[in-house]
């Protein structure tokens, strides 16, 4: 699941990342759009005409209501039997998504979840307040 909203610098970028780590597996990338003034979800739209629209599926919404809303809103329409939520701001990197389903299939978990916060993770680019909100989130 991809939740977008003003991502229209990030999100031809991320969806390469995903095709390029995910070549070896059948997938889908949920977009979720809410109402991005920036144009956002035109991207999206070319985005689905160069992949497919069984690989981005687009799942937008008329305005801005919220990022656990547009999670809801894109499992909804989920069709494999695994869900990885992401942010279109590489925030998350698509290179960690088979690391996650290796671990995944070797121990049987339920949930697997990656953080900035262990040996490993970190950050780049992001000023004072944005890691402020994402310690405080986290």
């Amino acid at each position: 699941l991809l939740p977008t909203y003003n991502e229209r610098k990030n999100i031809a970028y991320i969806i390469w990342l995903i095709n390029e780590h995910m070549k070896e597996f059948d997938f889908e990338v949920i977009i979720i759009d809410d109402g991005s003034p920036d144009g956002t979800l035109d991207i999206c739209k070319q985005l689905q005409s160069l992949y497919g629209q069984t690989k981005i599926v687009l799942r937008p919404r008329t305005e801005k209501l919220g990022l656990g809303s547009a999670y809801m809103h894109g499992i909804k329409h989920a069709t494999g039997n695994f869900v990885v939520i992401m942010d279109a701001d590489m925030s998350h990197h698509p290179k960690f998504l088979k690391d996650f389903i290796a671990l995944q299939a070797e121990k049987d978990y339920d949930v697997v979840t990656g953080t900035r916060y262990l040996p490993g993770g970190g950050v780049h680019g992001w000023n004072l307040k944005r890691k402020l909100v994402s310690k405080g989130a986290n």
